[in-house]
């Protein structure tokens, strides 16, 4: 992996990073995004909601990018404080009340919840683990967006020593 080297003076500049991405819509519930180097994605909504189901919902694919910011995040930070880690397993959830995103005035668009249990498979301490945890949340840009607008989010982290085998159990 490799890591970059900031010097005093530079952590007290902004260092701006930008990200592009295009996106289509052809007048239905579905949105092909173009991200470029990565290939393309699409965002959908359920039949049942008027969708054609080709994709995960924009809220589904902003609780992915939690789970995989947190990720990258988690991964970066336990690098810097030497933490060795087998993997982490997210399972997340939102709730939202629809009625704000029909129109209803006053009732909040957005999340209204979001809980994700993040599973972390190490064999380093607890005390280590909430260290690295404390300073993942604390740089976790989609974490600390979702925090920032007001959502009720739990992180819930539980420490496994290790990864069961599924043909073994």
């Amino acid at each position: 992996m490799a890591s970059e080297l900031i010097s005093a003076e530079e952590h007290t500049k902004p260092l701006v990073r930008r990200k592009k991405l295009s996106a289509r819509n052809d007048g239905t519930m579905m949105t092909v995004i173009d991200t470029g180097e990565f290939g393309l994605m699409v965002t959908d909504e359920p039949i049942a909601h008027g969708g054609t189901g080709e994709g995960p919902s924009p809220l589904q694919a902003v609780l992915g990018a939690l789970c995989g910011c947190e990720s990258v995040t988690f991964n970066r930070t336990a690098a810097e404080m030497d933490f060795a880690y087998d993997g982490i397993d997210f399972e997340g959830e939102f709730t939202i009340d629809i009625r704000g995103r029909l129109g209803v005035r006053g009732v909040t668009q957005h999340f209204q919840t979001v809980r994700v249990q993040a599973t972390v498979y190490t064999a380093e301490s607890e005390e280590r683990l909430r260290a690295v945890i404390t300073e993942t949340e604390a740089r976790c840009p989609v974490y600390n967006l979702i925090s920032d607008a007001g959502v009720k989010l739990e992180m819930l982290w539980v420490h496994q020593p290790r990864r069961e085998d599924p043909h073994t159990a």
